[in-house]
């Protein structure tokens, strides 16, 4: 469905969001990786993406550090997914190599066309509002990651990888 990329990008707009007031409150590539329980290497590089798409600013120095360059009402995961992914316009059936489509469909093609339906849906109609609110039902505000240790492992929700068989 979407790479590591794509997931890192999302947690990292998905805090920022949470703690978004306007860009008054700033976090740190360290703060955000502490508190999605994230590699900071990693998530800096994926900052330093999302800031070149103009949907966050970066300031060095003290009291600096990274905020949603507008509000997560207008900003989609779609606009986030397209950096970090291929955009497949194709929809022919990857599993019945072409014939899908003349005649009769593959045995899973109408739930490829589903899946491909309700993930369109998802990235272009969800807006990283829903952060914004959850945080503030939640009552969560930003901390510092020094007085926050992260102890649980963070579950992914990608397509596990396929490993190879051993000869």
């Amino acid at each position: 469905m979407y790479g590591r990329r794509t997931e890192y990008a999302i947690a990292v707009m998905s805090r920022l969001a949470e703690v978004y007031d306007g860009g008054d409150t700033r976090l740190c590539a360290a703060d955000v990786a502490d508190s999605r329980g994230l590699q900071q290497p990693f998530v800096a590089k994926v900052l330093s993406q999302l800031s070149q798409a103009g949907l966050v600013i970066g300031s060095r120095g003290p009291g600096g550090g990274f905020a949603l360059a507008r509000d997560p009402k207008t900003i989609k995961l779609y606009d986030v997914f397209k950096l970090f992914e291929r955009i497949d316009s194709d929809d022919t059936c990857p599993f019945a190599e072409g014939r899908c489509g003349v005649g009769q469909s593959c045995p899973l093609h109408d739930n490829l066309v589903a899946v491909k339906k309700a993930m369109d849906h998802l990235l272009h109609d969800t807006t990283f509002e829903v952060f914004r609110i959850a945080a503030t039902k939640g009552r969560r505000r930003p901390e510092p990651s020094r007085t926050r240790k992260t102890t649980r492992k963070r579950e992914s929700y990608r397509a596990p990888r396929a490993t190879k068989p051993r000869p």
